[in-house]
């Protein structure tokens, strides 16, 4: 079962990093087979990546299109159960509701010197949209990676997905329709990654690369930036949950394996004030893992990276919190309003008890794809700005000119940048109206 942990415990500081440092994933090494795959598609294109689909999904296509004509999202899409399809447009409606409402505005303003400043949003012209297959086989992750790239006006939003087997969800067809995909290839791994970035036989390259992917996805990601944009580089998913005791054992035991099952290295971790309260919800996640469909897999990262702590306090347990930086955090507790700016680093924050996890995968419409692996200490949650550019704007009256020449000169000849200089002095010479 899961690690347990006292904070009153002298060695609790020292045994708790070590338990976050421990690897969860694949932990072989994938930077020179990735790095093989990615030179491969960039010296002969489309064909590599024919080759590596045949290979990797066994799943023919055409090196030139890239391509299987079997291979059709709207074929697919039509055998999309109907409760299934409206579940997707309730979710993308949501998930476009709630990124529009980021939508930044444009400024400008006077310094009272003679400068006008300010800032434009400008979206990107492309965006590739990796979309997981074999294990994960998620429309919600269609969704949360495409819908804010139209929202954003994206203008060409290409879908990459592998195939095993020339296998693919009706669900994910369905989905990757509805949020307005206009190119789909039936390919994944490093060689598609690759595709997105450098180009391959008709597939153009993109200018950012998004979405969820093994280690060897991970990776290319990696090697592929500055040559495109990526959104981050994901890890195993994980939840933590701090509970006072005022919700249903049963209920955070539930919230605990909706983490756990989705991979043997997700990490599901509760933090208690209550000794007894923490038993009781390690006795139901038990209870709860015997009739779970998705045992093997929940059971596993229950047992390898789970962990139960018992707290002092709730700012004993929000600092802890903060040390973890999770992916998701769940503030079950009785008012959990009052303790929310006591949470500095977290990818997203579900308040209260009918608010689990699971209602932000699908259909609260804020965005899944989160930072992992401690990076919400820097980094947040994929977003409208994802897809967006910020661009600076500056004008100058000859007053204004005037009123920072000076300062500009002086930095310039301090660098030791004559042209810098030059360019600022050059307007003071005889004839010019400043």
């Amino acid at each position: 079962m899961a690690r347990w942990f006292t904070t009153s415990s002298q060695d609790f500081s020292a045994d708790f990093s070590a338990f976050l440092k421990e690897p969860r994933g694949d932990a072989a090494d994938t930077a020179s087979a990735v790095r093989a795959i990615i030179d491969d598609v960039r010296e002969t294109g489309g064909q590599a990546v024919a080759s590596y689909t045949q290979k990797f999904d066994r799943f023919e296509i055409d090196a030139i299109s890239l391509k299987n004509d079997s291979m059709s999202l709207e074929r697919l899409a039509k055998d999309c159960p109907e409760d299934v399809r409206r579940a997707v447009d309730f979710a993308h409606d949501r998930i476009e509701a709630y990124h529009a409402a980021q939508n930044p505005p444009d400024h400008s303003f006077e310094d009272g010197h003679g400068m006008t400043l300010g800032w434009r949003w400008t979206p990107l012209s492309s965006v590739g949209v990796y979309v997981p297959g074999g294990r994960a086989n998620y429309p919600s992750s269609v969704l949360m990676n495409m819908v804010p790239a139209k929202v954003a006006g994206v203008e060409r939003i290409v879908m990459v997905a592998p195939t095993p087997d020339g296998v693919m969800s009706p669900a994910v067809a369905y989905a990757a329709l509805k949020a307005g995909v206009q190119e789909f290839y039936p390919i994944g791994g490093a060689q598609a990654v690759a595709a997105l970035a450098y180009g391959a036989g008709d597939l153009a390259p993109v200018d950012k690369i998004v979405g969820p992917g093994n280690a060897y996805v991970a990776e290319a990601k990696r090697q592929v930036f500055g040559t495109v944009g990526i959104d981050t580089i994901a890890g195993p998913s994980e939840v933590c949950i701090i509970a006072d005791g005022s919700v249903e054992a049963s209920w955070i035991a539930a919230d605990l394996l909706s983490q756990a099952e989705h991979d043997p290295s997700a990490q599901s971790i509760l933090i208690s004030l209550d000794e007894g309260y923490a038993k009781e919800v390690e006795a139901e996640v038990k209870s709860q893992l015997a009739v779970l469909g998705t045992e093997e897999t929940a059971r596993q990262s229950w047992n390898k990276h789970g962990a139960i702590i018992i707290a002092s306090s709730m700012s004993e347990a929000c600092d802890i919190s903060n040390r973890i930086a999770p992916e998701h955090l769940e503030l079950a507790v009785a008012e959990p309003k009052t303790h929310l700016t006591k949470v500095k680093h977290a990818g997203a924050v579900f308040l209260g008890a009918w608010a689990p996890e699971a209602l932000g995968d699908y259909v609260t419409g804020s965005n899944h794809v989160l930072p992992t692996s401690g990076a919400a200490r820097f980094s947040s949650g994929l977003g409208l700005f994802d897809f967006m550019k910020r661009m600076s704007v500056q004008s100058a009256t000859p007053g204004g000119f005037r009123h920072l020449a000076e300062a500009a000169m002086a930095l310039a000849e301090a660098e030791h940048l004559p042209a810098h200089k030059r360019s600022v002095s050059i307007r003071f010479e005889k004839g010019t109206d400043v």
